[in-house]
């Protein structure tokens, strides 16, 4: 359970409403500090709000331009039950329908190729200095790269604080990701180096508690200057974006992290049921399904190891269902 203070309009009740879930049994983390947001920009814009109004809620769950479909929806989702609650406390409360939001489009993810990933990577090392956002040259090529090598979502590198970093061991902790899953990942050794070369130059006088890469106002970065600056790379690697909900996207970095991980196996001749599980712990999955489905998409971005993978592992390639951005968050 953690701590949080409410300051807007409906601090009260978002503070028992929280209460009511973790005391039913629900952990309600990562609900909570959604909250917390709302709160702010209730307080915001809607400092004199008595009442939960149509207008409110369709504000709130307006799309943001760096975010999924599927995000949008669990914010709605969200929204929907705090309305809920309202409602049966006798607080007048507008209950959004489910399915008010379109699901999102099927969804392939981009597997990039080496050329394209040396491309990107090599425009991250050119970008400049900001006043908006002083580090942003020493950040953002070890940021991406942690990402793309680390199999992480953005989130979980965004949010890292220093004392999350082991330089000397190498290790990054990641806490409360989805799911309120903590886990450990190594780091390959490039990455460590730059890693402790990034410390040297930006963390001199830093705090533990201080976040790894920091933002204007010692502030984590936010997503969307993040996506900015990735639309940025991939226009000057050359690399075509399809607009919006049609990427590549960040994310999918971590696809690519997966898919190699299983085609290096595969072409070693590694026993992917033994290699599966430690891939599902390394990227933090929930469930076991959730890895398999790399099996398929690493057989079809991979021809060449359709037959092999599909030969040993029948049962576990499973037919591809895109759809909803299933795996956007996964």
């Amino acid at each position: 359970m953690i701590d949080i203070t409410y300051y807007g309009s409906f601090k009260e009740h978002i503070k028992n409403h929280v209460e009511l879930k973790q005391a039913v049994g629900y952990k309600y983390i990562a609900e909570a500090e959604h909250l917390k947001r709302f709160d702010t920009f209730t307080l915001e814009k809607y400092s004199f709000a008595t009442t939960l109004t149509k207008e409110i809620v369709l504000d709130w769950c307006s799309k943001k331009p760096y975010e999924s479909q599927a995000n949008q929806c669990t914010r709605a989702s969200i929204i929907r039950q705090f309305s809920r609650y309202l409602d049966s406390i006798g607080v007048a409360a507008y209950i959004m329908p489910n399915g008010y939001y379109p699901k999102e489009r099927q969804y392939l993810p981009h597997i990039y190729t080496d050329e394209e990933l040396k491309r990107f990577f090599a425009q991250t090392e050119n970008c400049h200095y900001s006043s908006e956002f002083p580090f942003r040259q020493q950040i953002m090529p070890v940021f991406f790269r942690m990402i793309y090598t680390c199999g992480l979502r953005v989130s979980e590198a965004r949010l890292l604080k220093v004392v999350d970093v082991d330089l000397d061991a190498g290790i990054l902790t990641i806490n409360h990701s989805k799911k309120d899953n903590s886990r450990l990942v190594p780091m390959a050794d490039s990455l460590i180096k730059r890693c402790r070369e990034f410390s040297t130059n930006v963390h001199k006088h830093s705090n533990l508690d201080d976040y790894f890469f920091p933002a204007l106002g010692g502030k984590p970065m936010t997503l969307g200057n993040i996506y900015k600056n990735f639309r940025k790379f991939l226009w000057r690697a050359g690399i075509s974006h399809g607009g919006r909900g049609y990427g590549p996207r960040i994310y999918d970095f971590r696809h690519v992290y997966a898919v190699h991980c299983l085609k290096k196996w595969s072409e070693q001749g590694k026993d992917l049921m033994v290699y599966l599980p430690i891939l599902r712990t390394y990227l933090g999955h929930d469930s076991f399904e959730e890895t398999a489905y790399y099996l398929r998409l690493t057989a079809d971005v991979f021809p060449e190891i359709t037959l092999k993978l599909e030969t040993l592992y029948p049962d576990l390639v499973p037919v591809l269902e895109l759809g909803g951005g299933t795996y956007e968050t996964d």
